[in-house]
């Protein structure tokens, strides 16, 4: 399934951008999550990753260990395709 990550970079590793970069992908493989996408952004949200995750309990994993590693905060949105759309709303 696929998920939006909504996140947020502590400012004490703004400056250590390839290390937290590096490690953060590192423990998505270890759980099994593909990063498809990584948007740096201006405003609320640091960045929008855009991964593909075997189940939630996977991406509460990593929100849970991205904090507990004092990188930032993850707002996690599950998202749905158009088939997918389409398919509820024909229900």
């Amino acid at each position: 399934m696929k998920y939006i990550l909504l996140g947020s970079i502590d400012s004490k590793w703004l400056n250590k951008q390839s290390e937290r970069y590096t490690k953060s992908n590192n423990k998505l493989k270890q759980l099994g999550i593909k990063l498809e996408n990584v948007y740096y952004t201006q405003g609320q949200y640091d960045f929008v990753d855009v991964i593909t995750a075997p189940g939630a309990e996977s991406v509460l994993a990593f929100s849970i260990w991205y904090a507990n590693k004092g990188y930032g905060r993850i707002q996690t949105l599950p998202a749905f395709g158009d088939k997918t759309m389409k398919k509820a709303q024909s229900k």
